[in-house]
Order: C-alpha cells, then sequence, then structure tokens
C-alpha cells in the first residue's frame, strides 16, 4: 500500500460528525464497502463482479461460483463480533489520536473489554504495516526505545550499564517528500544498517546522515553526513531533522500513551506510528457523500486486505 503526499492539512471531522455520518451499522458497513471497492464488488473467491445481496446487505454472494462471503472476508476483521461500526469508529480514533490511544482507552470509548479493544487495535496495526521504498532525497537516523535503567525496578535491572542498555533499536528513513519508513533493528552495527537501508531506500538516491560510523560502509547512495558529535546539525541542504522530528512522535507516544510496549509487539506499535506520520496531512475519515475522498480510514481499510492476524497468532 502506499501513500501519495502532496496533500493540504485539513482540519479533522469531530466525533459529533462522525456519528451524524455513521448513525446505524448499514450505514458503517457501506462506507467500509466503498472504501473496499471503489470500482464495485468484487467475489473474493474468484474475482466475478456480478454479486447479489442478501439479508440486508450483510452478506453478498457470486453468481458464478455462488459462494458466499461478508465485507470482513479476508481482512484483518475476518472472526471479529464486535459490530462494523465500533471497527470503523476504532479506525477513526487511531487517527485522530496524533500520538495514538490505549486499549485501555478505547474500550471505554467502544463500550468493549480492554482485552477486545487490545485484539482490536493489533489486528488494525496489521494494517498499518506499508511496503515500497523511499527514493529521492532521504535522511535516515535511528533511535532507542526503553525504559531508563534507573526506573526499573530492582528485578528487572540488567545492571550492563546506563543509556541505550536494555532499550530496542528502531532504524527510520524518511524522504523530503515526507514519506516515512520504519523498523525494529538487532542492533546499530554495520551489517544491520546496512540491511536497512537497502530495505526501505532506493538506491541511487542522495542519503543523508549523522557522524556514525555503520553509515560508512553503505554502498550504492551518494552519502553525505552532518557531525553532531561536534555540534554541527546543518551544512547546507544536509540535515537530519526530518526523521529526527518522526522520533519525536514516536516516543511521545511511548512515554505518553502506552508507558511500555513488549518487544514482541513493538514493531506493530511503529507501523502504527509510521502510518499516523504518512496520513498526517489527509483527514481522518470524509463525514460527507460529497467528500468521500481519498483519506486515512480509506487507506487503512485498504491495508487490511489479504491480511489476518487470529488472537493466537497475537499472542504466540
Amino acid at each position: 500500500m502506499a501513500i501519495s503526499k502532496g496533500f493540504v492539512s485539513v482540519d479533522q471531522p469531530s466525533a459529533f460528525e462522525f456519528f451524524e455520518r455513521f448513525p446505524d451499522e448499514k450505514s458503517a458497513r457501506e462506507y467500509i464497502e466503498s472504501a473496499r471497492w471503489p470500482g464495485g464488488i468484487r467475489c473474493v473467491h474468484c474475482g466475478n463482479a456480478e454479486v447479489y445481496k442478501i439479508r440486508d446487505g450483510q452478506i453478498y454472494t457470486c453468481k458464478d461460483c455462488r459462494k458466499q462471503f461478508t465485507i470482513r472476508t479476508g481482512t484483518v476483521m475476518e472472526g471479529s463480533h464486535i459490530p462494523v461500526r465500533k471497527w470503523l469508529y476504532a479506525m477513526y480514533l487511531m487517527n485522530v489520536s496524533r500520538k495514538g490511544i490505549s486499549s485501555v482507552q478505547l474500550a471505554k470509548e467502544l463500550g468493549v473489554t480492554q482485552k477486545s479493544a487490545w485484539f482490536l487495535l493489533g489486528r488494525l496495526r496489521e494494517a498499518c504495516r506499508l511496503e515500497g521504498q523511499v527514493g529521492g532525497v532521504v535522511e535516515a537516523d535511528e533511535t532507542f526505545i526503553g525504559g531508563k535503567e534507573k526506573n526499573k525496578h530492582e528485578s528487572k535491572k540488567l545492571r550492563a550499564g546506563r543509556g541505550t542498555v536494555g532499550k530496542s533499536v528502531v532504524f527510520g528513513v524518511r524522504s523530503r517528500n515526507g514519506e516515512f519508513r520504519a523498523m525494529v533493528v538487532p542492533g546499530t552495527d554495520g551489517r544491520s544498517i546496512n540491511d536497512a537501508v537497502s530495505s526501505h531506500v532506493v538506491r541511487g538516491s542522495k542519503l543523508y546522515t549523522d557522524e556514525h560510523p555503520s553509515y560508512r560502509s553503505v554502498a550504492g547512495y551518494r552519502h553525505e553526513a552532518v557531525n553532531h558529535g561536534g555540534k554541527v546539525y546543518v551544512v547546507g541542504d544536509v540535515h537530519t531533522n526530518g526523521v529526527e522530528s518522526a522520533w519525536a512522535l514516536l516516543k511521545r507516544g511511548w512515554y505518553g500513551i502506552y508507558h511500555h510496549w513488549s518487544k514482541k509487539h513493538e514493531s506493530r506499535y511503529v507501523d502504527e506510528c509510521v502510518f499516523r506520520l504518512n496520513t498526517k496531512d489527509l483527514p481522518a475519515l470524509s463525514v460527507t457523500e460529497r467528500t468521500c475522498g481519498i483519506n486515512a480510514v480509506r487507506l487503512l481499510v485498504a491495508g487490511m486486505i489479504g491480511k489476518r492476524l487470529t488472537y493466537r497468532g497475537l499472542t504466540a
């Protein structure tokens, strides 16, 4: 799923406007249907465009293969008993909450258990995962996520030093047109950094970094660096301010909303942050028929297709 940039920032619809636009389950289902099949409903089994609706539009029957399916089939919503309207509201809340929303808060908003809200958020984060590389002028940097050693309980302290001890490494790249990609990496050694750059940046691009020695061995890019250790942060067009601003958003979510996330699920939290940052100039949701253009929720629905995450898979 690629995200186009260059949109003008607009005001986000309010919760009041959301409930005016989607007063019932049918209206929410029709909206997600239009987002999933903008060119018309197609059978998820054979691709045929001749489909009948039964049970007030809740179930589709293919005229060709005769198989039935629903709006949830073949998406992360498959198997969920949570109403589609609540799913849609959760997507809206995830995107209007600048630093994210906790499962505890989402449970209160939706009227479900915290366990259900946590599972729902896990599946939405799965849909947030973006593919593809960035190119042109690209800034690259790494950051560390985790609690301070001095603040840990005595039984949790590693007693191996301070600073980055016990923290996870997140590597990110951000092009000058705003596209952002990030991933959890094993470390900041040359091999880890090389693999991360190769995975996320188009070869031949300009690559701007700090003076970390691991970037010196990166080949196939026009590499320039700024010496942060010498308190040099901008040299002409060369700087990493854009990607560093993304770390500020990621860390505000970690400190202010989630307070902690396990290393097991860390990549999904990073994917959510990446998605939110890449769609920051889009409305979270179009609240009128007239403005049913591109928005964050429609992109999220597109990201749901072809993905499945069970509770066992999430907790395994």
